[in-house]
């Protein structure tokens, strides 16, 4: 998986050091019987006044509350009954705690979680977020420990199976950084462009890794491309935040139409943010109510609040925006002492903090942790007298992934969701909206760093000359309201309005999923319904497969055992469709452009930094467009040449993978979801933990975007969708894969994966009235008296 959140990366890496008890004869057994209590009444010190959790068929928790204290108590502990053994190592991960359980390969993981911890101002850290951020996480926190203490006789299978133990949580657990800078960018593809550009030169990577908008490549004066390379982000690499440098090819969907479009004359809101597909769901559903509080959706379970939902006025839904968000440093050092570094004339000392580790079977490891100016040293290079530093916006109080959520999730007008934006900071995201009013908007959210004269698209020397210059208001970053065009849709693709005067980032997703959005919103008398979204979101349709084909039908010189293939190609209609035969073929070919076109013409080791940036749609590009650095000296028979080639080969991959007969081929035998549990390391194991892989449709270029990785599987996509009907909330939809549970034994733990395997969905009801209908578990937190 390309952008595995970072806990499941982690633990995939490191599963063989987890010393693990002897298995016993009934694992299912044993999962079962440390299963929360979701029905019935318990009693907690400390809690105000009765609060009442009902869930409903769909696992989904329904919390009422009669104070705002009560209401993030249960929320934490509800969240550590269904997720406990995930909040761990995300607590683990985010306060660099994880060498303890792991041993010493996790030491350095910890190291650069420690490098990236928050050192400013608290005070600042909390109130950034919200006025009462501050009480609403120590009593989030209160609720994760009440569970942890109550449950320290019957913890979850994966704690028996490992012998971790989880421990208290404080209020900062939920100020880490390590998520957040995983969704923030772009110092990885900084790197890239470096060393191409020492390769080939700057103009290779502009008609390479093309900037959007448009912007020659500049080396900074002062800059020595030479030892740029991946030893850089060595460390970040070594942390599990392994960058992949496609970022800019993943996303989210999020649209919006008002009245005018919809058959209830009322706003309908669609969101599917693409993240990892783990088990479990990296997103957890909740229901908020308590004073102040009305609001429902999807979260990550480590933090209050609901990030994608809807409140009872106010609807919104995120994809993330291409905001650049990273610089890297190239410090000069002083030549007899590396903790010295030249900035603005004068040699200053770096500030060393030193740190013990502790480590599972060894001694504690102390490591020192250096900091210039711009942010924290991240590799060292003695040779050439330099250190590398990360300046980054999780440097900034009010950075902490998700949190600027705590108002958003009580704004009820669109002034009210603005001024909420405001403190929205990390992710960097487009956040669509409609209201009970009937009215719907857009709004580019996210700590923009200013740059006066230099684009951040390389590394910089850091000497002062290259500073932020402040942050972008956030007034100031693109939006909309009730557009003449009555829909408003995002996909990660270029955001920025014509003649738009700032620079926001120059790496952004193709517009494939956002011009299919386009193009179906724009159907002349449509009149949208919740099941037309639930359609959409589901659309396999490709304009790139079609063009793709295009292009292959017109080549010259094509073997007369081929011609039946792209014949057949040629009539299909670039459905993906998990049953089509012609989608199969399409994907092995297109799997096969990228290392054909580029491959022969680059160095071995240049292409090996790049296969990660050039893919089929580079391919493709320059398909279009022969020329001789490609194609040799006659570059549309060079061309002509390689596409036989590619797809002589992907015929013969299909034989071989799918049988000789051609009408049995099918994408779905090939294309699935991936649902194993990291500590599924024998049959006992895999019988309690793992999960059917279900066929999936559809590729990285299609609304159902699942893209995927090694061996056409699909690991990333949307594993939460919501589709908000403002006229009626109760008529709101959602999905959560594979389960809101993660304790194996649940019935909750795999329940959901059926509907989201067929694109179905359940309700996300939000009346009282309605919930109590159909709730299947009730359970009472009462006062100690």
């Amino acid at each position: 998986m390309k952008r595995a959140r970072l806990f499941l990366v982690l633990l995939f890496l490191s599963s063989q050091t987890l010393v693990a008890q002897s298995n016993p004869p009934d694992l299912t057994a044993q999962a079962r019987a440390v299963l929360s209590q979701t029905s019935g009444r318990i009693q907690v010190p400390g809690l105000q006044k009765p609060v009442t959790v009902l869930r409903d068929p769909w696992g989904v928790p329904h919390i009422f509350a009669e104070t705002q204290d009560d209401l993030f108590f249960a929320q934490g502990f509800v969240a550590a009954q269904d997720r406990l053994w995930q909040m761990e190592i995300w607590r683990r991960t985010g306060e660099g705690k994880l060498a303890e359980v792991l041993g010493p390969g996790a030491v350095e993981r910890d190291r650069f979680a420690r490098l990236l911890r928050y050192r400013g101002d608290l005070e600042a850290e909390y109130a950034s977020y919200a006025p009462d951020a501050k009480q609403i996480l120590a009593a989030f926190v209160r609720g994760v420990n009440f569970f942890i203490e109550s449950s320290r006789d019957r913890l979850p299978v994966e704690f028996q199976l490992t012998g971790i133990r989880p421990e208290p949580w404080t209020p900062e657990v939920c100020l880490t950084r390590m998520a957040g800078y995983i969704m923030t960018r772009n110092a990885g593809l900084e790197v890239v462009r470096a060393q191409a550009a020492r390769e080939m030169g700057t103009a290779f990577v502009d008609e390479m890794i093309v900037a959007d908008p448009p912007r020659k490549l500049e080396v900074p004066p002062g800059l020595d491309l030479a030892g740029i390379d991946g030893k850089v982000l060595a460390l970040a690499e070594a942390a599990g935040a392994a960058l992949t440098f496609e970022q800019r090819k993943d996303g989210s969907n999020n649209w919006v139409v008002d009245g005018t479009l919809s058959a209830t004359g009322k706003p309908l809101l669609a969101n599917d943010p693409h993240r990892t597909i783990a088990l479990p769901s990296l997103r957890y559903l909740t229901h908020l109510v308590g004073p102040g509080w009305n609001v429902i959706g999807a979260g990550e379970p480590a933090l209050p609040g609901v990030a994608a939902g809807h409140n009872d006025r106010v609807a919104f839904g995120f994809t993330i925006v291409g905001i650049d968000q990273q610089d890297l440093y190239v410090e000069t050092t002083h030549p007899e002492d590396p903790n010295r570094y030249l900035y603005n004339g004068t040699w200053e000392p770096m500030r060393v903090e030193k740190e013990l580790i502790r480590v599972k079977g060894k001694d504690p490891v102390e490591v020192e942790l250096k900091f210039t100016a711009h942010g924290p040293v991240i590799h060292e290079d003695r040779e050439r007298r330099r250190a590398w530093t990360l300046r980054w916006v999780g440097s900034e109080p009010g950075t902490a992934g998700y949190l600027g959520s705590l108002s958003l999730n009580r704004a009820r007008s669109w002034p009210e969701f603005l001024a909420a934006l405001d403190r929205w900071k990390v992710p960097s995201e487009n956040l669509v909206y409609a209201d009970v009013d009937g009215n719907i908007g857009w709004q580019a959210a996210g700590l923009t760093p200013l740059r006066k004269g230099w684009s951040g698209l390389l590394p910089v020397p850091g000497d002062g000359r290259y500073e932020w210059q402040g942050f972008l208001p956030m007034s100031e970053l693109p939006r909309s309201f009730n557009p003449p065009e009555h829909f408003l849709a995002t996909a990660n693709h270029n955001i920025l309005p014509p003649g738009y005067p700032h620079e926001l980032g120059y790496d952004w997703a193709p517009p494939d999923r956002f011009q299919r959005l386009v193009e179906v919103l724009r159907t002349p008398g449509r009149k949208y319904t919740v099941a037309d979204f639930e359609r959409l979101q589901h659309d396999e349709k490709s304009h790139t497969a079609c063009e793709a084909v295009r292009l292959l039908a017109s080549a010259k010189g094509m073997d007369e055992a081929l011609r039946p293939h792209v014949e057949r190609l040629a009539r299909w209609d670039c459905v993906l469709d998990v049953d089509s035969g012609e989608a199969a073929l399409y994907e092995i070919w297109r799997s096969k452009l990228a290392p054909a076109v580029f491959q022969p013409r680059l160095s071995k080791q240049l292409w090996e930094v790049l296969a990660g940036e050039l893919y089929s749609d580079e391919a493709l590009r320059e398909l279009r467009s022969p020329t001789p650095r490609w194609f040799g000296d006659d570059p549309a028979a060079g061309r002509d040449a390689v596409l036989v080639a590619t797809l002589r080969e992907a015929v013969a991959e299909a034989r071989k993978t799918l049988g000789d007969d051609p009408a049995k081929w099918r994408w779905g035998a090939l294309h699935k979801a991936r649902f194993a549990h990291v500590l599924s390391t024998d049959p006992a194991r895999k019988a309690l933990f793992d999960l059917l892989f279900p066929e999936r449709g559809g590729d990285g270029t299609t609304v159902n975007s699942t893209g995927g990785g090694q061996g056409y599987l699909q690991t990333h996509g949307a594993s939460f969708r919501e589709i908000l009907d403002v006229a009626d909330w109760d008529r709101s939809v959602g999905t959560n894969v594979p389960g809101q549970s993660g304790q194996p034994g649940s019935p909750h733990y795999d329940d959901l994966l059926p509907l989201w395997a067929e694109g179905r969905y359940f309700p996300l009801l939000f009346s009282r009235e309605k919930i109590e209908e159909v709730a299947k578990e009730k359970l009472v937190l009462e006062p100690v008296k």
